[in-house]
């Protein structure tokens, strides 16, 4: 149904980062905002999808923000990057989805909310680290590979789930032994991304923990928060709430912290 070489195919198709793209994450990577977005604003889909994503209710502007000066400098640098990751990752999404029932404005939603909560996690944990910020980026590049791989055998992959009640991770596994993270990691090698945002993409999997104890920390964190939002509403009738087997022996230790700070926000 769906080989390695598919895979591969799929990889291959995915995009470097565009010259302005690069740049833009060069001056944010060396506390450049005021050059970041001089020439951020030289690409007109990403000073729109950047407004679009700032503008949203979750962010709490009453007026709406429309300077790219503006949005770098509210953002700041961390998660002006993390924006401009996430922007990269819209540029693999297709046109149409088959498999999930999303369409560009949930998906923005999705980004949105992943990106806010993930930067109060990493408050909350005390780390200031733009790797980190960034690997929450990854999380919803795998469901874009998902729709991908799956769109075109809706039929096979339903009659698997129902069947054998799997998720669609262990479901790409057992066909070609490479899961969603692997792809995710990949695509992170694509963009020339550091090392540890692998590292916490495979580690937030589940079954790939690190040997580095703060790696392995934000992995737990990061899977409970793919659970949490994608059992909200509107990501349940998209079909994602059983996108990844949940693991609840790796993250029992984190449980309690996790569910009493989203309490809280």
């Amino acid at each position: 149904m769906i080989t390695k070489k598919n895979i591969e195919s799929f990889i291959e198709k995915i995009p470097p980062s565009p010259k302005i793209l690069n740049e833009t994450l060069s001056l944010l990577n060396i506390g450049e905002l005021v050059k970041a977005a001089k020439v951020a604003e030289q690409d007109l889909a990403l000073k729109s999808y950047l407004k679009s994503i700032v503008n949203k209710p979750i962010y709490g502007f009453k007026n709406e923000v429309s300077d790219i000066g503006q949005i770098f400098g509210i953002l700041g640098v961390s998660l002006a990057q993390q924006s401009v990751y996430n922007y990269m990752v819209t540029l693999l999404s297709p046109n149409k989805w088959a498999l999930f029932k999303l369409n560009s404005t949930l998906f923005y939603e999705l980004q949105a909310n992943l990106s806010k909560r993930w930067e109060a996690i990493l408050i909350h944990l005390n780390i200031n680290d733009s790797n980190a910020y960034a690997a929450i980026t990854l999380l919803p590049a795998s469901i874009i590979v998902t729709e991908a791989l799956f769109a075109q055998k809706k039929e096979e992959v339903a009659l698997l789930r129902a069947t054998k009640a799997l998720d669609y991770n262990t479901i790409l596994m057992r066909l070609c032994g490479m899961g969603l993270f692997d792809i995710c990691e990949e695509i992170a090698k694509k963009w020339e991304m550091d090392n540890s945002v692998s590292a916490i993409v495979q580690a937030a999997s589940g079954v790939k923990p690190s040997e580095d104890e703060e790696i392995n920390t934000l992995g737990k964190w990061m899977h409970l928060l793919l659970f949490y939002k994608l059992s909200q509403p509107e990501f349940i009738k998209a079909g994602l709430n059983d996108f990844v087997d949940f693991q609840i022996e790796y993250v029992s230790d984190i449980y309690d912290d996790f569910a009493s700070f989203m309490e809280i926000k």
